[in-house]
């Protein structure tokens, strides 16, 4: 009788840092989110209960200038083991999966941390400029996100970059301030720049150092 040799089925890449097994070490892990190729990721699995996945990590003394292009903004850029951002279009892509919440993680000038959710999070498509989406507020640090103030706010608003302009001032705001964001006229929060993070009136460009991270939703 002929032997039938089976194949086994490649074992699916989770698609976000939620499907690593609880109680795994943070750190660099290889996801696969719906219809993407693998992305290298750092996962938060203590932060409130793990399954985290980082789209951001920023330092006051960071070597990353911040201010770049629209297309390394899409793609991402730095080092997943230090300070980076992810790429807007993966952080779309990975959002689109599931309904997610978002964590910001703000460190002051004498280190203190604190925090802001959102319980929903997600991003329009690119040629809708990744509009950002929030949920309700809750934390420590201050909703300095979803402010009243049209000048300052900026859930609703599209991302902006040096070199491709989508806020609401009539000057650019990414190349004034530093860095790609979610700006208005321009901003309350300020993470992706060199030097001067600023989250509200927690510490106004004084910030140690922040963290944007997403998993689903815990009511989904």
């Amino acid at each position: 009788m002929t032997e039938i040799k089976l194949t086994p089925l490649p074992t699916p890449k989770p698609k976000d840092c939620s499907e690593i097994p609880s109680g795994s070490p943070s750190g660099i892990y290889l996801i696969q989110p719906t219809g993407l190729h693998q992305l290298v990721v750092y996962c938060d699995m203590n932060e409130t209960s793990g399954g985290w996945t980082v789209l951001q990590r920023n330092r006051h003394n960071t070597q990353i200038t911040w201010a770049e292009s629209w297309s390394t903004y899409k793609y991402g850029f730095g080092n997943v083991h230090d300070d980076y951002w992810l790429g807007t279009e993966y952080i779309y892509r990975i959002a689109k999966q599931k309904v997610y919440q978002v964590r910001f993680v703000i460190h002051d000038s004498s280190g203190t941390m604190k925090y802001a959710d959102y319980n929903l999070f997600g991003l329009e498509d690119e040629s809708n400029g990744y509009r950002l989406r929030l949920g309700s507020y809750t934390g420590t640090a201050g909703d300095a996100m979803t402010s009243n103030n049209p000048s300052t706010v900026h859930d609703n608003m599209k991302f902006s970059t040096k070199d491709l302009d989508q806020d609401t001032n009539s000057g650019n705001c990414a190349s004034s301030s530093g860095g790609g964001w979610w700006y208005s006229a321009c901003y309350s929060v300020r993470l992706n720049v060199k030097g001067s993070i600023t989250w509200g009136s927690f510490c106004s460009g004084n910030c140690q150092a922040s963290a944007i991270l997403i998993k689903p939703a815990s009511y989904c």
